[in-house]
């Protein structure tokens, strides 16, 4: 079998260009609706997956977003990987508008979403001490790097809720932290992906300064369409060269992170939870 590649796209990413045999994908999940219907085709010999997150037209607040509709329908479609292409205000000032961050860690300060698949029946507590897959990590690093990219390799996003920015007293606040980027959409994201077993890692596209910086304007929404606009075929070409360089999922540490995380007995597991993890209880998921 073929590596799979699930790209969900953010702000100003609402579809992916040279895709053949391209079909798309209405699918209904036991969590409800995901974001929009899920683009498939192939960039050369890679399958890719595509979700607009905010849906296309951006409907969808931050808050709003389904995130465990999203990665259920990427995994049962076959997704191998995922990456998620951000927009994101920088922290440090050495991060400048227009540069990739690809971000090793995160911190949740959301508050509104659900963020398991084991919210009922069963109990499952697992490791997210390095939530990024290290090798994918890499490789959107050195595609990134091949599409003429400024990168920055590691560094802490923190997300909030949204939608509205946040307060000066927060921006200086996450930067006492050590924080590299904000944004709002990685968290619950990337612990559905880790519960999901898929690889993940999160493209970080610097858009603004938040509203620490003293010489810049405030983070808006003008300024962020205008870098994004600037910056519209980067992401794209990032996933073409990352789509020919996928790494092992088998050596992630999101393989297998479920199965030794499960406290609830075996017996106790009911058929309808069963149905609605298949790629852990039954390994039915469909093929690519």
């Amino acid at each position: 079998m073929g590596y799979v590649l699930g790209v969900i796209g953010g702000t100003g990413m609402y579809d992916i260009s040279g895709l053949t045999a391209v079909a798309e994908r209405a699918v209904s999940t036991p969590y409800g609706e995901p974001s929009d219907a899920v683009v498939r085709g192939r960039l050369g010999e890679t399958v890719l997956l595509f979700l607009p997150r905010h849906g296309r037209g951006h409907h969808v607040p931050p808050h709003a977003i389904n995130y465990r509709a999203n990665i259920y329908a990427l995994k049962i479609l076959g997704a191998t990987h995922v990456v998620s292409v951000s927009a994101v205000g920088s922290m440090r000032s050495d991060i400048d508008r227009g540069h990739v961050v690809v971000v090793d860690q995160y911190i949740d300060l959301t508050r509104r979403r659900v963020s398991t698949f084991f919210d009922s029946d069963v109990v499952a507590h697992v490791g997210m001490a390095d939530p990024v897959c290290p090798a994918l990590a890499r490789a959107c690093a050195a595609a990134a790097i091949r599409a003429g990219a400024t990168v920055h390799e590691g560094g802490t996003y923190v997300c909030i809720d949204g939608p509205q920015f946040s307060t000066r007293a927060e921006s200086q606040l996450y930067r006492s932290w050590g924080v590299s980027v904000i944004g709002m959409t990685s968290m619950p994201e990337a612990k559905l992906a880790r519960e999901a077993e898929l690889p993940y890692a999160t493209l970080a596209f610097s858009t603004d300064y938040d509203c620490w910086h003293t010489s810049e304007e405030d983070v808006g929404v003008a300024a962020i369409v205008q870098v994004l606009r600037d910056n519209a075929d980067l992401s794209k070409r990032i996933v073409k060269e990352l789509a020919s360089a996928l790494p092992d999922p088998t050596l992630s540490p999101a393989t297998g992170a479920v199965r030794n995380a499960i406290m609830t007995a075996a017996e106790r597991v009911t058929p309808a939870t069963r149905a609605r993890l298949p790629w852990l209880f039954d390994r039915t998921h469909e093929d690519p």
